[in-house]
């Protein structure tokens, strides 16, 4: 019988599970198996390749997902395959072994980080903030040192690296800029943190210290969600129409939107690269280490003087005839230099093809050059997503959900996500016996989410006691919005509950012991403002909020910076985002935008206030 595992070792089974599975979809295929013992310089015939996926891969569908990954740790130490595998998951080339420091990690563990990851990171901080006053203490950072690691280490560049992905995220006038002191610091690792979670960052293994500490693979694998979202947001059909030009023959409009970035980016790649008379490419990986690709790519996208105030550039392809792959690899990048692309990937990491690197040039590409048009005489409703959808999303991926949840509705309909969530709130899934797991098989595959559906909704009746009226397995799959999100919401309520009932006495929280423990600690503190339900209109000017923060962490909130009277609608919203940062800055997982405390959204307030008692019942 297996033993447990620990929270060490989870720890460490994740990171590896991560750096094995390139693509990020939640499972280890053959070929990026291979791929990892080519880059580790241990090459490693079909075969062998085979048998250690069949040795792993205990549901017979030809690839690793996490939990055979775990499931089979008890027996790694003495099997000769297994070892070979964690061997080289630490010798990949580029990889440097540290000594483990995080929170859950014991004395010794061996970590590892990414130079070229580091290298790449530090040069994409150092051209966006090149021009920001807060950050010349620290830019530019040493590109051949590892000075990134002590360049976070106050959270300015971190805070400022979250504004950039997700504008408006952090509330200036909360980053504690000047004399920072042990106690300032942490407060901005505290907002930067709980900032990246609010964006949809898992974070849940690093802790403020890990970050002062300049821990690496922590440090490293923060600052790539940080930009990941950033160089994915725009690419999203709602955000982009002219991405319905990638629509293929048959497709619906649907479809389209229910693919991930990466898939759209492969997608836009490919429509280019057709256009060139080209064979399509099926990753960033193998397939663009020749730099033909690349080459071909860039001529399509470069501008060519159509657009007004834009000079046309042509691409000069006589690189394409050198030789050697390193140079040829150079001299495409120069060429993306003169689009003002040259970032995230050297001539090695092209020629190595590390496919998170090459991910990001190719995001960066497509938003600096898309060269797409929107098709002509065609009448989409194309509805962007709301605040609420957005909320919920970005929770879900910020407790580490997989695979990681792009279009809310189209990433449910197989309810695996959500089945994972109903662990998150300590109901049980029974995943042998009730789950269905992808790959899901043509013949037969709509049958099976629909299976895993239907568990999902009785689940929620009979384990988590939800109030389902109406809601089946079918609406999940078919993606109603109204129903869907109804047991989202409730999903995160019972999380968001859950979180007080662990710091109190295992007593069970509800709205009425969260508004009498507001008002108790309100009055406590001498404060004049008072709630009566999470419907009080007073919640839209933001003083509750405000005033409970300071009752939590006296002498916190700035009131000259808080707007009182009679308020317009911007002064609200200038309170509430002011508030929002704060809440977060304090330590409280906010995950409601300031938009919620403005229109006094019930349900978003209920969670600000909770989480701000949770907070304050750990200050107690």
């Amino acid at each position: 019988m297996s033993r447990e595992i620990s929270a060490e070792e989870m720890g460490e089974l994740t990171e590896a599970f991560q750096k094995v599975d390139v693509n990020g979809n939640g499972f280890i295929c053959d070929s990026e198996l291979n791929q990892l013992f080519k880059e580790a310089r241990l090459p490693m015939p079909g075969y062998k390749i085979r048998e250690i996926i069949q040795k792993l891969d205990r549901d017979q569908d030809n690839q690793i997902n996490f939990d055979e990954f775990t499931s089979i740790f008890a027996d790694l130490k003495n099997d000769q395959i297994a070892q070979s595998f964690r061997k080289v998951i630490n010798k990949k080339e580029g990889i440097l072994a540290i000594g483990g420091t995080s929170e859950l990690s014991s004395e010794g563990t061996q970590h590892s980080f990414s130079h070229e990851e580091s290298y790449a990171f530090t040069n994409w901080i150092n051209s966006a903030l090149e021009k920001d006053p807060d950050c010349q203490h620290v830019l530019p950072i040493d590109l051949k040192s590892d000075c990134l690691f002590t360049a976070v280490g106050d959270g300015i560049v971190l805070c400022k690296m979250i504004n950039l992905s997700v504008p408006d995220t952090i509330d200036e006038r909360t980053i504690n800029k000047k004399k920072l002191t042990p106690f300032t610091t942490q407060e901005n690792l505290n907002l930067a943190l709980n900032s990246a979670s609010a964006i949809g960052c898992h974070v849940v293994n690093i802790g403020a210290q890990d970050l002062k500490e300049g821990k690496p693979h922590l440090v490293l694998g923060l600052l790539w969600q940080i930009i990941k979202i950033g160089l994915f947001a725009d690419i999203e059909l709602s955000r982009n129409e002219a991405l319905a030009a990638l629509l293929r023959e048959g497709e619906s409009l649907e479809e389209l939107m229910k693919l991930s970035p990466e898939e759209l980016l492969l997608r836009w790649a490919n429509f280019h690269l057709t256009k060139a008379g080209l064979q399509p490419i099926s990753n960033f990986t193998s397939d663009i280490k020749d730099s033909t690709a690349y080459f071909h790519l860039l001529q399509q996208i470069a501008p060519d003087g159509s657009k007004e105030d834009v000079p046309q550039i042509c691409v000069d392809m006589s690189g394409l005839y050198e030789k050697d792959d390193l140079r040829r690899a150079e001299c495409m990048l120069v060429q993306a230099d003169r689009l003002g692309c040259r970032q995230f990937v050297t001539p090695a990491d092209v020629v190595s093809g590390n496919a998170k690197l090459n991910l990001a040039f190719v995001a960066n590409l497509f938003n600096k050059h898309p060269s797409l048009t929107k098709p002509e005489n065609q009448d989409w409703d194309l509805k962007s997503e709301t605040r609420e959808e957005r909320t919920f999303r970005n929770w879900m991926n910020s407790l580490g959900v997989a695979p990681r949840v792009n279009h809310i509705y189209g990433d449910l309909l197989d309810a695996m996500v959500i089945l994972q969530l109903y662990e998150k709130i300590k109901v049980p899934v029974d995943w042998q016996h009730r789950v269905n797991r992808p790959p899901y098989q043509k013949l037969g595959g709509n049958m099976k989410k629909m299976e895993n559906c239907h568990y999902a909704v009785e689940l929620g009746k009979s384990c988590a006691g939800f109030s389902l009226v109406g809601i089946g397995g079918q609406d999940l799959y078919e993606g109603n919005p109204t129903l869907t999100l109804a047991l989202v919401w409730q999903l995160m309520r019972r999380y968001t509950l859950n979180v007080l009932e662990d710091l109190g006495d295992g007593d069970a929280a509800g709205d009425q012991l969260i508004v009498d423990w507001v008002n108790k600690t309100l009055s406590e503190a001498e404060k004049t403002s008072s709630i009566n339900s999470f419907k009080d209109k007073e919640i839209s000017t933001s003083q509750p909020v405000l005033d409970l923060i300071d009752a939590i962490q006296p002498n916190s909130v700035n009131f000259d910076l808080v707007k009182t009277g009679s308020l317009s609608d911007e002064e609200k919203l200038d309170n509430a985002k002011y508030a929002i940062s704060m809440a977060r800055k304090i330590g409280a997982r906010v995950y409601a935008l300031p938009e919620d405390l403005v229109e006094v959204n019930q349900k978003m307030v209920m969670t600000v206030f909770a989480c701000l008692m949770g907070r304050g019942m750990k200050r107690a």
